[in-house]
């Protein structure tokens, strides 16, 4: 039996990663901050899936919880197979308007637990010679849109580049790059959502069904859905100071979760 860790697993992509992963009869470590939204979730899949579940209840913005995960990943006796790095949040204001605590904390959580965590991960992985790692990152990573979306491009550009280093050795890493999601994450950040045309809303259970088809195929690098695909194509043709100002229209976050 396989096991997978998810970050950021009680709602939105992590919660779909962890239906999908449980369907197909891997075991679950389940990362998030509130305690009892984990062991709810860990009682529920375990119950649907008869799979073992446990919970990890850790803030990936400090030091103490990016170090109890990466010492769950590290730990030989329990190997994990498949991490998810999914835990993430936007930030309402543009540059300047937020404060710089905010922006620190992004960056804590988008590249330095990444990093850290997929580092822990990688290491066991590559002595078993199997494993992967899926990086939740955003199509923001290829839009000039602040703090959110340089740190999803670095996301982008620290996998691939660790894809490369590790190819052989039977562990793949993927950068997941999805649009907008219909999940909790604009509601936490207190973003409007009404401006976001219909048809770029992905459904989260098949976004997570594409990304783990790209995995298998070996990509390094995954854009769910032909509307998305597409988009990515025109940003190569568009001005970065007209895609930059086309982008300040869907508020500061541009992307998933």
């Amino acid at each position: 039996m396989t096991t997978a860790l998810i970050t950021g697993s009680t709602a939105g992509i992590g919660a779909a990663f962890a239906r999908r992963l449980a369907a197909d009869g891997h075991d679950l470590v389940l990362v998030a901050r509130d305690a009892e939204r984990l062991r709810k979730q860990a009682a529920e899949l375990h119950d649907r899936h008869r799979v073992e579940v446990d919970v990890l209840a850790a803030d990936l913005t400090q030091d103490e919880g990016i170090d109890a995960v990466a010492e769950r990943l590290s730990d030989p006796g329990r190997p994990v197979d498949l991490l998810v790095n999914n835990a993430g949040f936007g930030l309402k204001g543009r540059y300047l308007e937020v404060s710089m605590a905010d922006e620190l904390r992004m960056l804590k959580l988008h590249c330095e637990a990444v990093l850290r965590l997929t580092s822990a991960a990688v290491e066991p992985m590559r002595e078993r010679g199997r494993g992967g790692v899926v990086n939740v990152a955003s199509v923001a990573a290829f839009v000039p849109r602040g703090t959110y979306g340089a740190s999803k491009a670095w996301v982008v550009q620290f996998t691939q580049g660790a894809a490369r280093d590790l190819a052989g050795s039977g562990v793949r890493l993927m950068a997941l790059c999805p649009g907008f999601v219909r999940t909790e994450f604009h509601s936490r950040a207190g973003m409007r959502t009404d401006n976001i045309p219909g048809w770029m809303w992905l459904d989260a259970d098949k976004l997570v069904a594409e990304a783990l088809r790209d995995l298998a195929k070996g990509k390094t690098l995954s854009v769910p859905d032909p509307r998305y695909k597409a988009l990515m194509g025109a940003t190569k043709l568009v001005p970065r100071g007209l895609l930059g100002r086309v982008s300040s229209g869907a508020g500061r976050k541009y992307g998933p979760q």
